[in-house]
C-alpha cells in the first residue's frame, strides 16, 4: 500500500473540524489530523513529517500568519492550504491542486 498523505488542520470550530476530518479521510490516501490551538500545530509538526497544512476559520489574521511560517519552518515543502468554507468539491480540489495530483 501507497504511504499516505499527512494532513494537519487546524479550526478552532469543533463541529467544523470535525466534520473537515470525516470529509479528508474518506480518502484512502490521506490522513487528517485536527487541532484547534496554534500550540496544537506546532506540537504535532514536531511529531509528523505533514505534506499539507489545511488553515480553518477561528484564527487571528496574526495567528495564522504565525502559525503557518512557523510550521512550514520546520516542514520547507509542506503544502500551506486557507480553507475556510466552500463545501467538499471545494476541498478536495484545493488539497489535489496543491499536491499536483487529479
Amino acid at each position: 500500500m501507497e504511504r499516505q498523505t499527512e494532513i494537519l488542520v487546524i479550526c478552532t470550530n469543533a463541529p467544523i473540524l470535525a466534520t473537515v476530518l470525516r470529509l479528508l479521510n474518506t480518502n484512502e490516501n490521506w490522513n487528517a489530523t485536527g487541532v484547534a490551538s496554534p500550540e496544537e500545530a506546532l506540537k504535532m509538526s514536531r511529531e509528523v513529517q505533514y505534506e499539507v497544512f489545511l488553515i480553518g476559520a477561528g484564527l487571528t489574521d496574526a495567528e495564522e500568519e504565525q502559525v503557518a511560517a512557523q510550521v512550514k519552518e520546520m516542514h520547507p515543502d509542506i503544502h500551506i492550504i486557507p480553507h475556510y468554507g466552500g463545501g467538499s468539491g471545494l476541498l478536495f480540489a484545493e488539497i489535489y491542486l496543491a499536491l499536483g495530483s487529479k
